[in-house]
């Protein structure tokens, strides 16, 4: 039985929460000032953020966070595709539509043959790096379901990242992953606030708070450096889920000098068979881009993700206050990259488009689809990796990395209207590259690809 956490202080989040109210113009460009500086900002400093409404004051956010992410990123954007394992699940989660009492979902469990034709099937839309993802039943998708998985994955295809999102585990699970090459470690705490938490997880083993926030806490004993968390929006107040997010990533920071390498942002969608039919705490359109760009410049060296949750539209909209990772042409159903079925699937995704849709209109925003797995492989992990984006300096990397996948990508996978697009941006992405060295060298990695060699990072 794990103890009750210390870490995330409801009472000291009220009162954050209470203070920001109070502020005005001067104080909030002030902050925004300090912001710039790409050296995060104070929970205090977030509170006041929180409750920004002005609009004039709302562009200088957006500006800002827009600016970080470029400084520390670069012009690029990463893209992944979910495969999701397993439907079926031993909680009854109020808003998830693998809960264990829904009888309408179509319930299925992939074999490893079949989680390796999922596999080869987003590799064929052109991804290189993909989530596990399942429901919660240790009967069937223990710490051993994904390390056979894994294996399977990187023996059959030319998926070069898997990352992994699954219900807590033990520390020597954990090492267990790790042995199997896991790339990011994701989970999510759903909401940071107990009561509301108890309420939406009324039984199975996701009903223990405590057991479920400490998970990464095991996962770094374990060996895992890189990690993701996340918060779903619309179950409790925003703000104070922000809140106890960035609590919750200051408790790595603290315990292990780590932060977390991705923060995600789910927004609460429809689920069939969920029994919560209203969102309890709805939050808008302009309230969601505020809180990504918060997260971007409190947090300014860890990705954002953005899920197929959201509308087409908006997703592209919020590429420029701070996301820096989006799935496309997903499923959020077991076998749905070759057999949909719509009662299968987790929530109703809002985004349909194709992975190459996607990547035209990331193009036409000025950035560069990314299929990057090189800090990976190249052990830039954990207090690695934090050393370069704490410095701005993991664009370095990032800029020449996501040109030469993206070339691999357009002569592997591309039409011709895309792949003229793509060449395009990749010149006008070439003269962005600052250090002259490597550009020079970039050059010289895409002759490599044009010539056939593929896999080729720094």
């Amino acid at each position: 039985m794990v103890e009750k956490v210390d870490f995330i202080k409801e009472d000291l989040i009220f009162s954050l929460l209470e203070k920001g109210k109070i502020t005005d113009r001067n104080e909030i460009r002030e902050i925004l000032a300090k912001a710039r500086e790409c050296k995060g900002i104070s929970l205090g400093e977030v509170a006041k953020l929180l409750y920004l409404e002005d609009e004039e004051l709302l562009e200088e956010l957006y500006d800002v966070a827009k600016y970080i992410k470029n400084k520390i990123y670069g012009k690029r954007v990463v893209l992944f595709a979910p495969l999701y394992t397993s439907n079926e699940c031993t909680n009854n989660c109020l808003y998830c539509g693998f809960r264990h009492d829904n009888k309408e979902l179509h319930r299925k469990t992939l074999s490893l043959e079949e989680i390796v034709e999922e596999a080869k099937a987003i590799e064929r839309q052109g991804h290189k790096r993909l989530l596990l993802i399942c429901g919660e039943d240790p009967r069937k998708t223990n710490v051993k379901h994904f390390t056979d998985a894994m294996e399977a994955i990187y023996k059959s295809t030319d998926i070069r990242r898997i990352n992994v999102e699954a219900a807590p585990m033990t520390v020597e699970d954990y090492r267990e992953l790790k042995k199997a090459g896991i790339g990011t470690y994701v989970i999510f705490q759903e909401t940071y606030h107990r009561e509301t938490y108890r309420i939406m997880h009324p039984v199975g083993k996701k009903a223990n708070y405590d057991w479920r926030i400490t998970a990464i806490d095991r996962a770094f004993e374990g060996g895992i450096d890189d990690v993701g968390v996340g918060a779903l929006f619309g179950l409790y107040d925003y703000r104070f889920e922000v809140l106890g997010l960035l609590m919750h990533c200051m408790h790595f920071e603290e315990k292990y000098g780590v932060g977390p390498h991705t923060i995600s942002v789910p927004r609460l969608r429809p689920a069939l068979g969920a029994p919560l039919k209203e969102i309890p705490y709805k939050v808008t359109d302009k309230d969601f881009k505020k809180i990504v760009a918060i997260f971007r410049i409190a947090v300014p060296y860890t990705g954002i993700i953005l899920s197929t949750r959201e509308r087409a539209e908006f997703r592209d909209e919020l590429l420029s206050v701070g996301v820096s990772q989006i799935s496309a042409g997903s499923k959020t159903n077991p076998g749905g990259y070759q057999e949909d079925d719509d009662h299968a699937d987790q929530f109703e995704i809002s985004d349909n488009r194709s992975l190459p849709k996607v990547m035209e209109t990331i193009c036409q925003q000025g950035y560069i689809p990314s299929f990057c797995t090189a800090c990976y492989r190249r052990c830039r992990t954990g207090e690695h990796f934090m050393e370069y984006a704490k410095a701005g300096d993991i664009h370095e990397f990032c800029q020449p990395n996501a040109i030469l996948t993206f070339k691999e990508n357009l002569m592997d996978y591309a039409d011709e209207p895309l792949r003229k697009m793509g060449e395009e941006v990749i010149l006008k992405a070439l003269e962005e590259i600052e250090d002259e060295k490597m550009k020079t060298l970039t050059i010289a990695k895409l002759e490599e690809i044009e010539k056939g060699k593929r896999d080729i990072y720094f």
